[in-house]
């Protein structure tokens, strides 16, 4: 026998607080910035130190600052912040360094050119991939050459001992990270390589690099090889040095490919062997893209060490932006107490401006390779 029950409520239940908000500035705060006493007294700190430092910033830079137009009568003038107007004045100088003045529509063309080229390479959707690679690494540098040095179809010969400033700070740039990708992948795979010779080779080499300081291998490159060369042999300074950052470069790039051919389970190089393909074959397609995914933030900051370490150059009397930098500090018509202090925070600021697009791009492409390994 069974009865039906049923329950009837007959009052209301008690009203409850509303929930708390889970969003909105005062919750990231809390969360964030107060969500310990040891957290808040740090944040308190910080508030603190940005107070005490960013107006003296602000007015330096901004504030008091002298802006193109300017006189350097008034970057002498008690108080006065940053000579931006000394920066206009010498901004040539600064980007081109003693390349002749009627010449610079030369290197006009050839960083239009670069952007023109690089642009597409960097960005994975972009078509005709090989065209612009093929005229990106083999075109493109034969024609920069023959621009900025001249001699050929009735241009002006300049010789490099002229060329300065930014466009020498780029040049060896992309020279060192252009040739030492090759030359470290290589060297990467011959330090895993089992054949006895090869690896032992390939682990001189890249010991022996990584073992000298770059500005050693500088001095090397400018002062004592020409000792060694047969007599009235002359290689062009510029020339050497590009050769010394590219293997110096190489040898720590190699090191951090081989991080990424050692991350790679071995069931990897099996399956590539499975499939009949041969050694190159299998690296080039299916080792190789990989462990270059894997350590993409190491090889960046490779590039990025790199392009900070061409400032050692000017040691070996090249005239790259920072030693252009520092010999305009010495122009009387532009004395003041401020001049030198601007034009290193110029040259950091650009310095900062590559190196954080390359940290930029780095993240971009990481994110974009994240496949990940969801099962």
């Amino acid at each position: 026998m069974t009865t039906d029950t049923a329950f009837i409520r007959n009052e209301f239940v008690p009203a409850k607080p509303a929930p708390g908000r889970t969003d909105g500035p005062i919750v990231w705060l809390r969360k964030n910035l107060f969500a310990t006493p040891t957290d808040a007294v740090l944040t308190i700190l910080g508030i603190l130190f940005l107070l005490w430092a960013i107006p003296p910033l602000y007015n330096f830079i901004v504030g008091h600052a002298v802006f193109p137009g300017g006189t350097v009568e008034e970057c002498r003038a008690e108080g006065a912040g940053a000579c931006w107007a000394y920066i206009a004045a010498r901004f040539n100088f600064f980007i081109y360094g003693f390349y002749p003045i009627d010449q610079y529509w030369r290197p006009n063309i050839v960083f239009a050119l670069g952007a023109a080229l690089i642009l597409p390479l960097l960005v994975p959707s972009a078509p005709f991939k090989r065209i612009n690679a093929a005229l990106f690494f083999v075109v493109f540098p034969l024609v920069s050459f023959y621009l900025l040095n001249g001699g050929v179809f009735g241009l002006r010969q300049v010789p490099t001992e002229q060329w300065g400033g930014l466009m020498v700070t780029l040049i060896i740039a992309l020279v060192g990270i252009i040739c030492s990708i090759p030359l470290g992948i290589l060297l990467a795979l011959g330090r895993q390589s089992n054949l006895p010779i090869i690896k032992t080779l390939c682990v001189m080499f890249i010991e022996l690099w990584r073992a000298v300081p770059l500005i050693t291998v500088l001095f090397m490159a400018s002062i004592m090889l020409p000792l060694f060369m047969p007599t009235g042999t002359n290689v062009d300074k510029l020339l050497r040095a590009l050769v010394g950052v590219t293997l110096f470069s190489s040898a720590y790039l190699a090191e951090t490919v081989r991080g990424g051919l050692q991350a790679l389970p071995r069931g990897q190089y099996e399956a590539g062997a499975s499939l009949g393909l041969g050694y190159w074959q299998r690296t080039y397609f299916i080792i190789l893209p990989q462990a270059i995914k894997h350590v993409i933030p190491g090889i960046v900051n490779n590039f990025i060490a790199l392009f900070k370490d061409t400032s050692l150059v000017s040691i070996v009397g090249i005239f790259d932006l920072l030693n252009t930098v520092q010999a305009a500090s010495s122009d009387i018509n532009w004395a003041s107490p401020t001049q030198a202090v601007t034009g290193y925070v110029f040259a950091g600021f650009m310095f900062w401006i590559f190196c954080f697009a390359m940290s930029r791009y780095s993240l971009w492409m990481e994110r974009r390779l994240d496949t990940g390994h969801k099962r």
